[in-house]
């Protein structure tokens, strides 16, 4: 896991970047246009926790417990507010479906974690 999450943690940094520029120009489509969505500022949310989720990831690879849960709680954010407000930043859903893969890494690290202790 420790491979994990130093290769997730550097991807997810990348993508902070493809995704800020993506939101900020969705941001201005959004504005352009007047249509009312949010999806480029939820885009910038995402990218946030990508970011966030990217250097915890980074930092605690070869921590426990805890590492695992901020992880969980960070790629959660960010895949909660990109599939429920992706609007017509599409790209935002595949985005999203990358923090839910982070998640249920996690999880299972966080599991596979618990089940060495009790050995």
């Amino acid at each position: 896991m420790k491979t994990w999450k130093l290769v997730s943690g550097i991807l997810s940094i990348i993508l902070f970047v493809v995704v800020m520029f993506q939101s900020c120009a969705a941001g201005l489509v959004n504005t352009l246009e007047e249509n009312g969505e949010v999806s480029g500022s939820t885009g910038v949310i995402v990218a946030i926790m990508l970011l966030a989720g990217g250097i915890v990831s980074i930092a605690t690879r070869n921590g426990g417990k805890g590492g695992n849960i901020a992880i969980i709680v960070l790629y959660g954010i960010g895949a909660f507010f990109g599939f429920l407000l992706a609007g017509n930043y599409s790209d935002l859903n595949i985005w999203a479906f990358w923090c839910l893969i982070c998640v249920v890494i996690a999880i299972v690290a966080l599991i596979k974690g618990k089940n060495k202790k009790t050995e």
